[in-house]
């Protein structure tokens, strides 16, 4: 009897230490995360550039493809961690992906970063990689204090002619973010990078993800141009996600899941883009933009008005699916808040018949009880005696998106309550 009673619980002590072993060392949160769209790796002639609206922010610089380049791409963290790791994506690439280096460091100015922070980064123990077509895949975890609400540069070394292949690229068009591409070859980890072009996309890359205190969670904003920052100033994060964080401090992360040009419904193009580049539609991309978020505990969804505006979507059909979110939400035990749509008169594609379609839906986000809370943008960015209208001093110029100003005081007037513990 002693014998099996000693040889139980040799059992149970192994059993436990395996357990141990493979429960989870760290709580992972995506500090920055970016949505991902596709883009032609063969780009059509660009077409004559129409004149810019008043008051229009500088265009941005040509459109790059990758060829036999390192991609110096900036992000910017939300909140800080003991480790890092990043996620690299081909999603919708249709053929593999070749990656020869990569690596993450703390940016100094520019296109330097701080020697000292660079961290190469393989995948699997490899330095070299590939992504599988509609693949991404997670680096292995590296050693680095990661500064809150501070620049990271991610260096990919891509060895390939992008421009060559008939895939399609993976990138987030618009990011309001200089990022670099050095001369041709490898220069992953480089103190400055040199030569070669700049770029406002992201390209091939996810989300930065960091170990965490236990008690951090992350907010997932889920939207289109406005929540994307479209017309804010490039390099100076001020898009209302951004004023979020920063005063969230270090309890929240916040992710940035939104696409310029993006619908609820349908597919369509932003303005002047590319194939696809406003994504897919958001109840098709909700899981792996939201759901899947490392992290993630709550949700404030702005989306609606690129389906009013230019696909004249039915106010009921928007209603079931905004339905759709936060029963899915809810299912994975997240709270979702949902938010007003903003003013338009005066867009391109306003119309009165739109605007009826926007207060209808605002008025349902406001009093179903459908979200857990309602996050009122519209009674932040309104003109008081023209409330089809946005206040002149939030308006970037083209009536549809606000200014700093204007994504300053939407930042600055969620509730933080929204978001302590038990929320």
């Amino acid at each position: 009897m002693r014998r099996i009673l000693t040889t139980a619980v040799l059992v149970s002590c192994i059993a436990v230490s395996v357990l141990a072993q493979r429960a989870p060392a760290n709580h992972w949160v995506a500090t920055w995360t970016t949505a991902v769209v596709a883009r032609p790796a063969v780009l059509p002639p660009a077409a004559p550039a129409a004149a810019p609206p008043p008051n229009a922010p500088a265009p941005p610089p040509p459109p790059i493809t990758p060829n036999n380049q390192t991609l110096r791409e900036i992000v910017h963290t939300s909140i800080g961690g003991s480790r890092a790791r990043v996620v690299f994506a081909n999603t919708f690439g249709t053929s593999a992906m070749n990656i020869g280096g990569a690596s993450i460091a703390v940016r100094d100015k520019d296109a330097a970063i701080v020697p000292a922070s660079v961290r190469k980064l393989t995948v699997n123990g490899s330095a070299a990689f590939r992504i599988p077509a509609g693949a991404t895949v997670l680096t292995d975890a590296v050693d680095l204090q990661v500064p809150a609400r501070a620049d990271l540069a991610i260096d990919v070394f891509v060895p390939d002619d992008l421009g060559s292949a008939p895939s399609l690229i993976t990138f987030h068009n618009g990011a309001n973010q200089t990022s670099y591409a050095s001369a041709p070859g490898n220069h992953v980890g480089e103190a400055v990078m040199d030569g070669g072009a700049i770029t406002r996309s992201w390209f091939l890359l996810s989300r930065v993800e960091v170990a965490a205190a236990r008690g951090v969670g992350a907010v997932a904003a889920f939207g289109d141009s406005i929540t994307d920052g479209t017309r804010s100033t490039p390099d100076t994060n001020n898009r209302w996600p951004d004023h979020l964080a920063r005063r969230l401090g270090t309890t929240f992360a916040v992710m940035n899941v939104a696409i310029a040009g993006n619908r609820v419904l349908t597919e369509g193009n932003a303005p002047g883009g590319f194939g696809g580049n406003a994504g897919i539609n958001a109840l098709a991309r909700f899981d792996r933009d939201v759901l899947a978020q490392p992290g993630v505990t709550h949700v404030v969804v702005m989306e609606g008005i690129n389906d009013i505006g230019a696909a004249q979507a039915a106010v009921e059909d928007l209603i079931a699916a905004h339905r759709q979110l936060v029963e899915r939400a809810h299912a994975r035990g997240l709270r979702i808040y949902g938010a007003t749509l903003t003013p338009y008169e005066g867009a391109a594609y306003f119309t009165p018949e739109g605007e009826a379609k926007r207060k209808a839906l605002n008025q349902w986000i406001r009093t179903s009880g459908m979200y857990d809370a309602v996050i009122d943008f519209e009674a932040v960015i309104r003109d008081p005696s023209a409330p089809a209208k946005m206040r002149a001093e939030f308006d970037s110029g083209d009536h549809l998106h606000p200014n700093d100003a204007g994504y300053k005081a939407m930042g600055e007037s969620v509730d933080l309550a929204l978001f302590k513990s038990g929320s």
